[in-house]
């Protein structure tokens, strides 16, 4: 993310599209929308002989990332998913022996996940998968091209965000 002080006057609003003239196949939202399918059926791809599907992995990585266990709300926030549909991710996850769920002794409330050893080995193979198809997916740029699309990305994202906490500030404030 960028370093930019919150106290940084927003970028001024773009006029790069108009309604008379709108089409999805120039939309910024609408093309990364489309990548994100193709990477997301591609990796589907590349897990089927791990076992995984595009969805499975992000929960292994980041439970492997956390070396340790954490509980399905933090993963949930973490994967960006409501906690129904992380507990039906991790039902099957579960059921596949790659991730087991404990209750915490401490507050019964808690429950904790942990990987498995078959989730750990499974983990391991899931940067690799991924660093192949994002290579792919990104032939013939240079690396300066990279980082500078890497940059652009950062700056849609954070106006994104911008947006996002604009909207909820308003909400909070009892505004449309």
């Amino acid at each position: 993310m960028s370093s930019e002080t919150p106290d940084a006057d927003p970028p001024q609003i773009s006029a790069f599209y108009r309604a008379e003239d709108y089409g999805t196949q120039m939309s910024v939202g609408y093309t990364m929308r489309h990548i994100v399918r193709l990477m997301g059926q591609e990796i589907d791809r590349k897990m089927e002989p791990h076992g995984l599907t595009n969805a499975q992995w992000l929960p292994l990585i980041k439970l492997q990332g956390g070396k340790g266990s954490c509980g399905v709300a933090e993963l949930a926030r973490a994967c960006q998913l409501d906690t129904g549909a992380m507990t039906r991710l991790l039902d099957r996850v579960e059921h596949k022996g790659l991730c087991r769920r404990e209750r915490s002794v401490s507050d019964r409330r808690v429950v904790n996940l942990t990987l498995t050893p078959e989730g750990q080995q499974a983990a391991a193979v899931i940067p690799q998968v991924l660093s192949e198809m994002q290579n792919a997916v990104l032939a013939g740029f240079s690396e300066a091209e990279w980082q500078q699309l890497c940059h652009f990305l950062d700056r849609i994202l954070q106006n994104a965000e911008g947006l996002q906490a604009q909207a909820e500030a308003r909400t909070a404030k009892g505004k449309p």
